[in-house]
């Protein structure tokens, strides 16, 4: 949410800093946050002064009761209008705060000034790590489809598309792939494990930005209003939340595993095939809780901690700094959501006779060096003279 101090000193920097995303609709956004501040400020300022009148009118009208014993009937109907004024204007100054707060919720944060402007084709590439697997490889739904270890099929026959079903050594890589991130955050990291509730309450949403803007893309139960966590980013940014920290504690670190559920209800058509996009998936999430000032070198530092996740499966990458109109800026970092993992651990280590070689990193947590294809059914034995 926009920090509408800004806005009233600095309203031009905070409109050329938006202009940079790209969003005509953030200029229409803002002269409504603006109009409605604006009648905010003006209304607690009446507010403040019919009360003011109200305190004054009561001192004196002691004085005058303790003097005659009871006030003047016209008096005391002023006083009664008086009343009646306050709380017109304290049901208007409510008003409009909701409508503000429920405006402001939709104005981004600022993209910082080294982002480049554009959308997401203007991403700039900071580095890359190592070699892309050549093409013309086996894309990951046939190679999981082929070792038996994932069931696209039966899990839309269960839930719908978008809700797969990973089967043995799948299970097992799913299961081992967090331990192993788990253990790297915590043990090499220095991160806090947590395991956070698995639905959040609607304020916990908005704490980290997912609503009101992304509430169609929710799964949320009717009767609480709880919603099911879209990342684990949610609940554990809002564990301080309404708190004063110490800050010489400062920074903290938290990494947690969550399933996460997204609707995805705008991407109609996009990666549908496979795990690139799905509904319900596996994450481990880094948190980090920092000083303003410190908040650039943190982000790094996490960064760096999500980079040796891929460094020791022995996957390639690029680091990206996100366009302006591409940006959400939270301190926090994913490490890492699974889906996508498995496919590239897939098509990465897929051999010619059709196994997938596991990371060395990753093989103890699961068991075994290479996922192979399923074994056939044992023949089925017979009895007595042929």
């Amino acid at each position: 949410m926009i920090d509408l101090k800004l806005l009233r000193t600095s309203p031009q920097q905070v409109r050329a800093a938006l202009a940079r995303r790209g969003d005509p609709g953030l200029t229409r956004l803002l002269d409504e946050v603006e109009a409605l501040d604006m009648k905010r400020r003006s209304l607690a300022s009446r507010l403040d002064q019919l009360n003011a009148e109200r305190n004054e009118a009561a001192r004196v009208d002691a004085a005058h009761v303790k003097r005659e014993g009871s006030l003047p009937a016209a008096v005391t109907a002023k006083r009664r209008e008086l009343g009646t004024q306050v709380a017109e204007l304290e049901d208007q100054l409510k008003s409009v705060e909701a409508d503000l707060e429920r405006k402001a919720l939709f104005v981004p944060n600022l993209p910082l000034p080294e982002l480049p402007d554009g959308d997401a084709s203007h991403n700039a590439i900071v580095r890359t790590w190592g070699e892309p697997a050549p093409r013309g490889g086996k894309p990951h739904w046939e190679i999981g489809a082929a070792l038996g270890i994932l069931d696209l099929e039966r899990g839309a026959k269960l839930a719908g598309s978008g809700f797969p079903v990973f089967v043995g050594a799948g299970a097992k890589l799913v299961r081992g792939l967090i331990n192993f991130m788990l253990d790297l955050h915590t043990g090499e990291h220095g991160y806090v494990e947590v395991e956070p509730p698995f639905v959040v309450k609607r304020e916990t949403m908005e704490g980290t930005g997912q609503l009101p803007k992304l509430e169609d893309d929710a799964y949320k139960t009717a009767p609480d209003d709880l919603f099911l966590v879209p990342t684990a980013e949610v609940p554990v940014t809002n564990l301080h939340r309404d708190e004063i920290l110490d800050g010489t504690r400062l920074p903290l670190g938290y990494t947690a595993y969550t399933p996460c559920f997204r609707r995805e209800a705008g991407a109609a058509g996009r990666d549908t095939r496979g795990l690139l996009r799905v509904h319900q998936f596996d994450k481990v999430e880094l948190v980090r809780f920092a000083r303003p000032a410190e908040s650039a070198a943190e982000h790094e530092r996490m960064t760096a901690h999500a980079e040796a996740v891929l460094q020791r499966l022995e996957l390639p990458y690029r680091i990206a700094l996100l366009a302006a109109g591409d940006l959400v800026h939270t301190l926090n970092a994913s490490g890492v959501p699974l889906p996508r993992t498995i496919a590239a651990l897939l098509e990465t280590h897929q051999q010619a006779a059709g196994s997938v070689t596991l990371p060395r990193a990753l093989a103890p947590y699961v068991g075994m060096e290479r996922l192979g294809p399923p074994l056939p059914p044992p023949a089925a034995s017979s009895s007595g003279a042929p």
